[in-house]
């Protein structure tokens, strides 16, 4: 029997065995980062050199602080941001939505992406020095929002901006954002850990006894080792995934597919796909017994198949946000395994049309 093949890698992607070996490695040094004695030195002494690791691999200048992940560290800039009102844009991840209370919606076009007007109103509407939340990538469709028109305009409102940039670490350059923040495990590290990327301290409030006094809890070293090292584990994979999504590609348009925001800037790793005439979790269900693994929406919503608000905001009705799927490739994804995706997505939308004939 064929194995499974696993094609929901922005969900989560295998730990790296580079990451697997730091954390064996660090798991060693079990003292408290905090404590003053020898031990304790040595773990804060080996926390700090990540530090500087992941400053030197990701080019940031400003201080950097270690969170449990992504949805952590959103929720710190949301909450203590020192910044007039905030906004959100329609398409960020569920983690920022659901403490944006009172935030102004931004809105995006039909491809996903943020432009300058809508931004423009917003701002206005805002008033002064804002808290402007614009994510890197989208989790469910791969857009990259327009890095420096954001930047440019967040400054000249003498604003902030906050950027979620959880699937674009480790596979693209990083946007000139205020605060970055991203998770591990969407790009080979361990579950659980993730950093907060700010550049400058004084733009955030205090909210702990570790981290610089912003944030509480015993720091996660062997998580931390983990993520460094697969965040330095470059073999030039993005490249191979690229030719992977555009056979990918290729094929589901070729078998009466299409493909959302086909023509706005794309992260290769991530794809959503529309196949006309079955639904969502059909389809899910149908891939799964397969032996494939793939999603609809965000991790966070696709275990209950509620509707997608990235689809919506995008203008897709409900009908075709609710024939939408999502493939994202890793690392670890190799062309035989695409092969035998494309062949199964035939499959079930030749049962479709013979069902329909």
């Amino acid at each position: 029997m064929p194995s499974r093949v696993y094609l929901d890698h922005a969900a989560t992607t295998p730990l790296s065995p580079a990451a697997r070996a730091a954390m064996r490695d660090a798991y060693a040094q079990w003292a408290n980062p905090s404590s003053p004695h020898a031990e304790g030195r040595a773990a804060r002494a080996a926390l700090e050199g990540a530090r500087r690791r992941i400053a030197a691999l990701t080019g940031w200048r400003g201080a950097i602080l270690f969170t449990s992940g992504a949805s952590e560290g959103l929720a710190m800039v949301m909450r203590h941001a020192k910044a007039g009102r905030r906004i959100v844009s329609a398409v960020e991840h569920d983690a920022v939505r659901r403490i944006a209370e009172r935030a102004i919606t931004l809105p995006v076009d039909g491809d996903g992406l943020v432009h300058k007007v809508g931004l423009a109103e917003a701002i206005a509407q805002a008033g002064d020095a804002p808290l402007v939340a614009v994510q890197a990538v989208n989790s469910e469709t791969g857009v990259i929002q327009p890095f420096d028109a954001i930047a440019d305009a967040v400054r000249q409102a003498r604003g902030l901006w906050l950027c979620d940039a959880t699937q674009a670490v480790g596979k693209i350059a990083l946007p000139d954002a205020d605060f970055l923040v991203f998770s591990a495990h969407k790009f080979g590290g361990p579950v659980g850990v993730g950093a907060l990327l700010v550049r400058d301290l004084a733009t955030i409030g205090a909210g702990g006894g570790q981290e610089q006094g912003y944030r509480g809890g015993t720091e996660n070293l062997p998580g931390v080792a983990g993520m460094v090292a697969a965040l330095g584990d470059d073999d030039g994979w993005m490249a191979r995934v690229a030719d992977l999504r555009a056979q990918c590609d290729a094929a589901i348009e070729a078998a009466g597919g299409t493909i959302v925001a086909r023509d706005a800037p794309r992260l290769a790793t991530i794809a959503a796909y529309r196949m006309p005439g079955m639904a969502a979790a059909a389809q899910l269900i149908r891939f799964d017994m397969a032996g494939f693994a793939v999603s609809a929406g965000s991790a966070c919503s696709s275990g209950s198949l509620k509707p997608s608000h990235v689809l919506a905001a995008m203008g897709l009705d409900g009908h075709a946000a609710g024939e939408t799927v999502r493939i994202s490739f890793g690392r670890t994804t190799t062309k035989d395994e695409v092969a035998r995706f494309c062949d199964q997505w035939r499959a079930i939308a030749a049962e479709r049309g013979a069902r329909a004939a």
